[in-house]
C-alpha cells in the first residue's frame, strides 16, 4: 500500500514520496519542521492511509529508551513476596511491555510513532539502534527474545531542539516539512473551514504572513496557531475589513492565538506604529 494523503490531511508530493520511500526500505522515517507544522498529525492520517493500528510514544526529557522495550517493576515483585502472594513465582507478571513491545508483536502491522524524539537525552536514539535496526529485542529476566511479527512502519519526529547522533541518521530516511506556501495553506484552511469566505481568508492570509515575515519575531506563529486563529475570527463573526482595519491600526486582533509573549507583541506593535507615521510622513509630504 502506499500513502497519497486523506480527506483530512494536506501532504505535498514531497511528502508522500518520502512516506512510501520509508514503506519501500523498510527504514524509520525521520520528519523534521517547525513546530506545528503537522508532523504528530502525519502519523495520525499515515495509519488511516494505510488502515493500519497507531501505536504512539511520546517522548520526555525523562524518557528512557528502555521504557519503549518493557519495564521490570521489582518493587511491586518486593512487596507481593513479602504478603507471600503467589504472583511472585512467575517474573513475566511484573514486566510491563513497551510501545515497541506492543509494536513487535502486533497481529498486523502498525505505525508506530516516537514524538519528539529530540526532548530526550543524547543517547536515546543511539539506546535504540539495534532495536530499530534489527525489529527484535533481548528480555533479560525472562530469557527471551521478542522479534516483530510484522515490521511497523516507524514515524520519528524531531522539532530540532538539539542534533540527533550520525549513526541512528544512517537508519533514517529523512524529510523536512517546510512551512507552507500560501496556496498550501490556503488548501488546509479549505480542509477545515470549507464554508470560509474567499476575502476573509485573503485578509487573515495577509496578516498571518506578513507577521511571520517581521524581522526580530522570537516564534513565528505555526500553521496550527493560525487554524486556531481562524476559528476564533469565524466565532466572532469578522469581516474582512475589519481584520484588515484592525492589522494596519494595531497588533492583530485576537493576536494571543498568534504571538506567544510579550517581546513579540511589543515587536510588533513598535512595527505598526514606524508603518503608520511613515505613512503619515509620507502624506505630509506629497501635499507639500
Amino acid at each position: 500500500m502506499q500513502f497519497n494523503g486523506t480527506d483530512r490531511y494536506v501532504a505535498t508530493d514531497d511528502l508522500k514520496l518520502a512516506v512510501n520511500a520509508a514503506l519501500t526500505l523498510q527504514r524509520p522515517l525521520l520528519i523534521k519542521g517547525e513546530p506545528g507544522t503537522g508532523k504528530t498529525m502525519l502519523a495520525q492520517e499515515v495509519a488511516v492511509a494505510l488502515e493500519r493500528p497507531l501505536l504512539q510514544w511520546h517522548i520526555k526529557s525523562t524518557t528512557k529508551a528502555h521504557q519503549g522495550l518493557y519495564e521490570y517493576d521489582a518493587v511491586s515483585r518486593l512487596r507481593d513476596s513479602q504478603l507471600g502472594d503467589e504472583k511472585v513465582k512467575d517474573i513475566r507478571n511484573y514486566i510491563m511491555q513497551g510501545v515497541l513491545w506492543q509494536a513487535f508483536t502486533a497481529p498486523e502491522p502498525v505505525v508506530l510513532l516516537i514524538d519528539e524524539i529530540d526532548k530526550a537525552d543524547i543517547e536515546f536514539p543511539n539506546d535504540l539502534l539495534r532495536e530499530l535496526d534489527q525489529m527484535q529485542f533481548h528480555v533479560y529476566e525472562t530469557r527471551e527474545t521478542i522479534s516483530a511479527v510484522h515490521r511497523p512502519l516507524v514515524i520519528v519526529t524531531s522539532n530540532n531542539e538539539k542534533d540527533l547522533p550520525d549513526a541512528f541518521l544512517r537508519r533514517c530516511f529523512f524529510h523536512y516539512i517546510r512551512f507552507p506556501d500560501r496556496t498550501t495553506l490556503s488548501s488546509i484552511v479549505h480542509v477545515h473551514f470549507p464554508e470560509l469566505r474567499a476575502d476573509v481568508l485573503r485578509a487573515a492570509l495577509d496578516t498571518f504572513f506578513s507577521l511571520r515575515e517581521a524581522p526580530g519575531l522570537k516564534k513565528k506563529p505555526s500553521t496550527s496557531e493560525f487554524l486556531d486563529w481562524l476559528r476564533l475570527l469565524i466565532a466572532e463573526q469578522m469581516s474582512s475589513a475589519e481584520i484588515d482595519a484592525q492589522t494596519a491600526s494595531s497588533i492583530p486582533l485576537l493576536a494571543g492565538a498568534l504571538l506567544k509573549n510579550e517581546q513579540d507583541l511589543q515587536l510588533v506593535e513598535r512595527l505598526v506604529m514606524a508603518s503608520r507615521a511613515g505613512i503619515r510622513g509620507s502624506s505630509g509630504s506629497s501635499r507639500g
